[in-house]
């Protein structure tokens, strides 16, 4: 609220001023008033998941940037396109974000969802989280056992979505590695996957980092192929994908984005605060605690493209094992 040290004695003056500056600003005037009430960030996971996570670990600064309060609001189903939905179904006021994932650009990739990238508006990016490919600790010696596994006949991999990067993770690695197609069953989040494979239920779990420190920490779950360009930092002894032979890079990408026609000033506004709170030691100690790093932060002309590439790439990959 604007604290006025001066005191006009003709208030129809001050009022009509007021009004004025409305209308020839009403942009500016909005962001002035913003936010005017709780903010709501929109997933498609359940508890426990990397991309609930990443939300929450935002929403401790978001929250103070803001000077609101912000909840997670789960709409899980179709792949991501039952939250694109509900986002867009809500005010363009900055007051619903949605945490866009490689989920949701698969869901526009493949036409599961009316919205398409031109209806949104990039945020800001949270995390580029690697892919990795994950048994029961004795199930396999190594990455180069489990493909020698999967050449000899069909594996059963969860993931924790199909039409989505974790089922092109599966099938484009067995297709890149000569192997056989895996037999693939879907669970709920990372938290419940984890906790599946390391129950015997399936073989191999197409996972990040995050979704399964614990059962990482433990020993009861080990990282045999890290899907990406490099080494992570966390897991210096577990090899990339190219390093046996199989050229595929692959990760999960969260970030934060709203409906196009949220006023510009807002946008700008949501894009300090995220970023700002993303920045803070706290965030980026859960990066490091997952084997990510700094980079992993983006403001809104880099996420923006990066989300344009994704929805290009999921239509080039999907057409590729069609």
């Amino acid at each position: 609220m604007k604290v006025f040290t001066k005191i006009c004695i003709g208030a129809s003056v001050v009022l009509g001023g007021f009004a004025g500056n409305l209308l020839s600003h009403p942009q500016e005037a909005w962001a002035q008033q913003y936010p005017e009430r709780t903010v709501e960030v929109v997933t498609h996971a359940d508890a426990g998941g990397g991309t609930d996570v990443t939300t929450r670990m935002m929403m401790l600064r978001g929250r103070r940037e803001l000077r609101t309060d912000m909840v997670v609001v789960n709409r899980p189903g179709k792949g991501g396109a039952a939250a694109l939905a509900y986002m867009m179904s809500q005010a363009a006021d900055g007051h619903t974000l949605l945490t866009f994932t490689s989920g949701h650009a698969a869901a526009i990739a493949l036409g599961l969802s009316d919205v398409g990238v031109g209806d949104l508006r990039a945020i800001a990016r949270g995390t580029d989280d690697p892919q990795i490919l994950m048994a029961r600790c004795g199930a396999f010696e190594d990455g180069a056992a489990l493909i020698a596994a999967q050449q000899a006949g069909s594996l059963t991999y969860g993931v924790t979505q199909l039409r989505g990067v974790d089922e092109l993770t599966a099938k484009l690695f067995a297709q890149r590695s000569d192997s056989h197609m895996p037999q693939l069953l879907v669970y709920s989040g990372g938290a419940t996957l984890a906790q599946a494979v390391v129950d015997g239920a399936v073989q191999v779990a197409v996972l990040n980092y995050g979704e399964a420190g614990g059962q990482l920490e433990g020993g009861s779950l080990c990282p045999l192929i890290v899907l990406a360009e490099d080494r992570m930092s966390q897991l210096p002894n577990t090899p990339t994908g190219q390093e046996l032979g199989v050229e595929l890079a692959l990760s999960t990408v969260r970030g934060f984005a709203v409906h196009r026609d949220t006023p510009d000033d807002v946008v700008a506004q949501l894009e300090e605060a995220l970023l700002t709170a993303m920045r803070h030691p706290l965030y980026q100690g859960y990066l490091t605690s997952v084997g990510l790093d700094e980079k992993s932060v983006a403001g809104a002309e880099i996420w923006g493209e990066q989300i344009k590439a994704m929805v290009s790439q999921m239509q080039q990959s999907f057409g590729e094992l069609k």
